[in-house]
């Protein structure tokens, strides 16, 4: 122990010294830099944030062991796209490939947007894809656990097969739910834009409209008559598409489409209460809105409303 007096007590120590060398902008950053230590230290004392870590390492570790373990199979979904457009770049019918391929399924009109991703080689190819979901999808991880720590990891934790089976086959159904995760950061029109992409590949996302803004739902709207318009101007290929489409047969119950519930998230935290639609008053409040409706406003006034339009004078 010091003793008062002491060269070292009267200098402040060793670290004293050694602050007392450095020049006034290193000492300003340590002390911003202790000071978030000191805060990051703190919320370990937090519970609830503990929870949250534990729920999270273990579905990170789960995730990991089926991506490892599966290995060289992975991947067959986004093979599939990677294949159909070199198939189609080289005159073929991507609709309609070879053994051990699986059809390309999509608008004709959407090939060209794989195109520069599937000109790499496969490996490469696939590591970038896979590599570039697992980021965007930590990004977006790391968003929701700042606003709800808790809450996001039971999320995600839940959410935890259909993200695995999603990394694992390549499926693009992941990488659309981070779509509309961006479309809800972005201006009225790219988010329309990315709305529609999603929609017209999957139609899935038609059901999460209303998460847009007022004014990116009229442009989704106009993006998706347009890309009607494109699958029109490319039939013969459309037709293709179709006949590809509708060729499966019996398919089985699709779990990892439950994936695009991810995307309600950021609605949801941004909200005081981001499930008080599990409550029955929410719902009988909400039933008994949509009976009564605004007093003195039109169907059509609403619909405009909804869409962004405002109001007529």
């Amino acid at each position: 122990m010091t003793r008062e007096g002491s060269p070292e007590s009267a200098d402040g120590g060793l670290f004293g010294r050694l602050e007392r060398r450095l020049d006034e902008p290193t000492r300003r950053r340590l002390d911003i830099h202790r000071r978030e230590l000191r805060r990051e230290l703190s919320r370990l004392r937090d519970r609830r944030r503990l929870l949250a870590m534990g729920l999270l390492i273990l579905t990170f570790g789960f995730l990991a062991a089926g991506i490892v373990g599966r290995g060289e199979p992975a991947g067959a979904d986004a093979r599939a796209y990677w294949a159909g457009v070199r198939i189609w770049l080289n005159g073929g019918d991507p609709y309609h490939p070879t053994v051990p391929f699986l059809p390309y399924v999509y608008a004709p009109w959407m090939l060209p947007l794989f195109a520069p991703w599937a000109l790499l080689p496969w490996d490469v190819a696939w590591f970038v894809w896979r590599g570039g979901t697992i980021l965007a999808l930590l990004w977006t991880i790391h968003w929701a656990y700042r606003q709800r720590p808790l809450e996001t990891a039971i999320v995600v934790a839940l959410l935890g097969f259909p993200f695995g089976a999603n990394l694992d086959t390549g499926n693009i159904n992941l990488l659309l739910t981070l779509l509309l995760w961006g479309a809800q950061f972005t201006g009225p029109v790219i988010a329309g834009l990315l709305w529609s992409i999603a929609t017209w590949m999957k139609w899935a996302p038609l059901l999460l409209l209303p998460i847009l803004a007022p004014r990116a739902r009229l442009w989704g709207l106009v993006f998706l008559a347009a890309s009607a318009l494109l699958s029109l101007a490319t039939l013969p290929l459309t037709i293709l598409q179709l006949q590809a489409l509708f060729g499966f047969g019996a398919r089985p119950l699709r779990l990892d489409y439950l994936v695009f519930l991810w995307a309600v998230v950021p609605v949801l935290w941004r909200r005081p209460d981001p499930f008080d639609w599990l409550r029955l008053s929410w719902w009988k409040r909400a039933i008994a809105r949509l009976r009564q409706g605004p007093q003195g406003v039109g169907l059509g006034r609403r619909m405009r409303e909804y869409l962004g339009l405002g109001a007529e004078g």
